[in-house]
């Protein structure tokens, strides 16, 4: 239950890296398979180089109380120019089934149309059923694309696709 606590979600900046730092590491312990990052690499990350991620790309994060419980990240696929992208999201177990994952859905829809583009895509791995099936509620539907992730060829990303009107 999670009462009347409130939820706040805003772009992270430089002061937000610790927070930045702990929602992305239980996220990768979480769902490894989900991340084209691990749990490994980014725990060997520098306050610098968290500080640069949480100022420089974005993300937004999800606070409940002023705790952190999730995370999304948006921006651009070279390999399809011109659209517009959601990476790494995240929702804490505990906080899972409280809309908190739709709010921040939401938000990146909100930032690709404020980037003039009618159509949010996202790679999802199939092996994370939960996901796939999360954003299939929401409208996102398969472009037919499927390939093997880079870090790891027996893990398969499939491209979905959510049209923005």
């Amino acid at each position: 239950m999670m009462g009347e606590a409130t939820i706040t979600i805003r772009r992270s900046e430089r002061d937000d890296w610790r927070a930045l730092k702990t929602i992305r590491l239980e996220a990768l312990a979480d769902t490894p398979d989900a991340y084209g990052s691990t749990w490994k690499e980014n725990s060997k990350w520098s306050d610098a180089q968290w500080k640069n991620a949480a100022t420089n790309r974005l993300y937004y994060l999800a606070y409940r109380d002023d705790v952190v419980v999730g995370m999304v990240s948006g921006g651009l696929n070279e390999v399809h120019p011109g659209t517009r992208w959601l990476y790494g999201m995240y929702v804490t177990p505990s906080d899972r089934g409280s809309g908190t994952a739709d709010r921040l859905v939401a938000t990146i829809c909100a930032w690709a149309r404020s980037e003039g583009v009618d159509a949010v895509y996202l790679h999802v791995t199939s092996s994370v059923a939960r996901a796939r099936a999360f954003y299939t509620r929401l409208g996102f539907r398969p472009t037919g694309e499927s390939f093997p992730m880079d870090r790891d060829s027996a893990l398969r990303l499939e491209t979905m696709v959510l049209d923005l009107d």
